[in-house]
């Protein structure tokens, strides 16, 4: 099933994931012992996170490291820039609006 950036950042646990990778590598076992849950679970969020292309994996001799992919993260700002610009449009309008009132008093 092709997946993409924004199921991976839906969960929680693969957000707080991809902070831990942000870092540094880890490996499967490291990225577990930082949450109540099994490695089995951690697993299952890895294989969300490597499927959205968010996570990459490198054998190291026998563990595997996962690594943060920064230019899938993009792909969020991208997204985000959008909604940044027509809030930053309503703040200045807001803003004239205001100040119209203000000079319409004096």
């Amino acid at each position: 099933m092709r997946r993409d950036v924004f199921q991976a950042i839906a969960d929680p646990t693969r957000r707080a994931i991809i902070f831990l990778l942000a870092v540094s590598a880890l490996t499967p076992n490291a990225i577990a012992e930082h949450f109540h849950t099994s490695r089995q679970a951690v697993s299952k969020h890895l294989k969300v996170l490597v499927e959205c292309e968010v996570v990459t994996q490198e054998q190291q001799g026998r563990e595997i490291h996962y690594h943060l992919n920064v230019d899938k993260m993009k792909d969020i700002e991208k997204w985000l820039e959008q909604f940044r610009q027509i809030m930053e449009n309503r703040f200045d309008n807001l803003d004239q609006y205001l100040a119209k009132l203000k000079s319409d008093k004096n």
